[in-house]
């Protein structure tokens, strides 16, 4: 499950954000009448589609493993845990017909019929978010629900189930995280070619904009990332002791930075900053940490599950400010000299900024599920109670299959996404159609009918 996860949610980023950037990139083009624009667009939405095709094949095996390792949560919780599922299932079906009409688009339709009905996109992947984050922030604060004398859960109120104590921050949270890791991605493929000398107006605008997305979103994150650990002080009170090793129930709580927690409560390594962790949790000194020991050892995580919580939630924030502090730099460069930043440097790090992203999306799910152990849906049902009892044989043959399967879907995503960039350049090189360049270049009815090239394109501004 966690493989599975763990490959499903690098995905997520683009499903979710990429069809916002791409609209938005569409709206310029038709707003300005830039062919560039249009083509990026244009671009970005094929990259889309086979996104949400290989999304199709990981996400199905998530869903079937729900069942197949979890029986004892979903026999039980399945009516309360599963409405959550239920919308983002609505969300998926709505948002395959709306990328089929997108992409049926390019060839058919009047240029701003077409980017209004392509423009409820965003909205249905929002709306699949919605569904699984709701779910999640369910296991981690269950409302909605009273338990009958087997300890079965009887009359479900929906709006509770969805709308629990921790669903607004992890769902702004995420869907802020994902538009930012969208944004810095996409800017990074760009970056890459601006380092390369591909100074043409394609590689400025298509780093330009997707960039600026994610530059402003930046610093809200992390006003968004202080407000969920707030959350989580209050309402889950033993995964906030875990994530910052908070052994002993205290005021004047030291914050440490990496370091490792030992069973006899000392942590060792990391960076110790005096009180830091009660000013954070409480805005003063004197505010009191609940610790680890507040709660039966069975109840809680263990040490090794704590310091995993805590590296990952350090990593989350350390490249959060150091994304804040990039975010900056280009704002500085905008705002003073109206063009992008000229140093090298600037540009390694934005191609950097995407994959560091990706790795806060990780440390983010690692966080809040190793966080809650040993509880699968909080102070309700262990994990141990949750688990199949099939045989570990037959388990480990699953994983094999499921690990060749995503592998071969991965692999033919790169191997896609290599052939369209390939044929794409032909195409802004100037070559002809017979070398790859034909297809989806020709045939538009709005937009640019031929191949751009970079001498025709000019050296003029982003603006």
């Amino acid at each position: 499950m966690a493989f599975t996860l763990a490959s499903h949610i690098l995905l997520v980023p683009f499903g979710v954000a990429l069809p916002a950037i791409t609209l938005l990139m569409h709206y310029r083009g038709l707003r300005k009448g830039d062919a560039v624009a249009l083509l990026l667009a244009r671009r970005w939405s094929a990259v889309m589609a086979v996104q949400f095709a290989i999304g199709i094949v990981t996400g199905t095996v998530l869903s079937f493993e729900f069942g197949l390792l979890w029986p004892g949560m979903m026999g039980r919780w399945g009516d309360v845990f599963g409405l959550g599922f239920g919308i983002e299932a609505w969300a998926f079906f709505l948002e395959a017909i709306l990328i089929a009409i997108y992409l049926y688009g390019w060839r058919r339709l009047k240029p701003w019929t077409h980017f209004w009905l392509g423009l409820p996109l965003p909205l249905a992947a929002l709306m699949g978010a919605f569904g699984i984050v709701a779910a999640n922030a369910w296991m981690n604060t269950p409302r909605g629900f009273t338990l009958d004398a087997s300890g079965r859960p009887r009359n479900v109120n929906v709006r509770q189930a969805v709308f629990t104590p921790m669903f607004g921050p992890e769902y702004w949270h995420f869907v802020v995280g994902v538009v930012l890791t969208a944004g810095y991605v996409v800017a990074g493929v760009y970056a890459v070619g601006l380092l390369r000398g591909r100074r043409d107006r394609y590689h400025r605008l298509g780093f330009t904009v997707p960039f600026t997305v994610a530059a402003i979103l930046t610093p809200v994150q992390l006003v968004l990332g202080d407000s969920i650990a707030r959350s989580v002080f209050h309402k889950q009170p033993v995964k906030f002791a875990a994530t910052e090793l908070v052994w002993k129930t205290d005021t004047h709580v030291p914050e440490y930075l990496f370091g490792r927690l030992h069973a006899d409560g000392s942590v060792s390594g990391g960076i110790k900053i005096p009180q830091l962790d009660s000013i954070l949790a409480g805005f003063r000194p004197s505010t009191e940490v609940t610790g680890l020991t507040s709660v039966p050892a069975s109840d809680r995580p263990t040490v090794i599950q704590a310091t995993i919580a805590h590296w990952a939630f350090d990593i989350m924030v350390t490249v959060g400010s150091l994304l804040v502090l990039l975010a900056l730099w280009y704002g500085w460069c905008r705002l003073r000299r109206r063009e992008l930043p000229r140093s090298p440097w600037f540009l390694r790090c934005a191609a950097l900024a995407g994959a560091a992203c990706l790795l806060t999306v990780e440390c983010g799910w690692i966080t809040t599920e190793v966080g809650r152990q040993p509880w699968i849906v909080y102070q309700n049902m262990r994990v141990s109670e949750a688990v199949t009892g099939t045989r570990a044989a037959s388990l480990w043959t699953m994983f094999g299959i499921v690990v060749v399967v995503y592998v071969l879907a991965f692999g033919s995503f790169l191997t896609v996404l290599a052939k369209m960039s390939h044929r794409w350049r032909l195409a802004d090189e100037g070559a002809p159609a017979g070398a790859g360049a034909g297809g989806l270049e020709g045939g538009i009815p709005y937009g640019p009918r031929r191949p751009l090239s970079t001498t025709a394109s000019g050296d003029g501004g982003d603006e």
